[in-house]
């Protein structure tokens, strides 16, 4: 009976050592032969995490550190969520007091305009965080296929409300207030049909 422990405690011992050979020579050949990053990635994500990127020489390309990069990737894409919904709200917030201000005269029009600019101030905080967590996150590890989805859709808005919001900001120094409104309505639509599009 005793030789019989001692097979199995000799086996279980024998087999741990090569379980760990072979877990060391499979993350060596993944890093050698497995591709670690997807072949397509946004310009920012390439700069800062492709192959030859300006985080390589802190974080090298290999798989553990892909996935702390996913990880990270993960937490960048959540944070991008909560502070979509926060700069949505802003920016219902500041449509609303913009409205009134059109129709405003003297104290309580200097009133609205200092409210106006606070939320416009917070709206570009927020959105620009927002725009930099997705922007900046580390790439997925495949890319997805063409077919149109949420977040295709996601993608293509976010091009109409970045651009609508620069346009909001230069068009709000030139004083014309008909097309900084219209700069302004194209941009919350733009932004809230993205927020939508991701939710479904």
């Amino acid at each position: 009976m005793k030789y019989f422990f001692f097979f199995i405690f000799t086996l279980i011992t024998v087999t741990g050592f090569s379980q760990d050979d072979l877990l060391n020579d499979l993350l060596k050949t993944q890093d050698s032969t497995t591709e670690l990053l997807p072949k397509k990635m946004l310009l920012t994500q390439r700069i800062f995490w492709g192959q030859k990127g300006l985080l390589r020489p802190i974080s090298p390309l290999n798989a553990v550190n892909r996935e702390k990069e996913l990880k990270l990737r993960r937490a960048m894409l959540v944070t991008h969520q909560v502070l979509g919904f926060t700069t949505l709200g802003g920016m219902i917030g500041q449509g609303i007091v913009g409205s009134r201000l059109y129709n405003a005269t003297g104290a309580n029009y200097r009133n609205l305009k200092d409210i106006h600019e606070g939320l416009g101030a917070f709206v570009n905080i927020t959105y620009s965080t927002t725009a930099v967590m997705s922007l900046f996150a580390p790439p997925p590890l495949i890319n997805r296929d063409k077919k149109i989805s949420a977040i295709r859709i996601h993608k293509w808005l976010s091009v109409v409300h970045m651009s609508s919001m620069i346009a909001t900001n230069l068009l709000a120094e030139s004083g014309n207030k008909k097309l900084h409104r219209a700069a302004a309505y194209t941009a919350f639509a733009s932004y809230a049909a993205a927020v939508i599009a991701i939710k479904f």
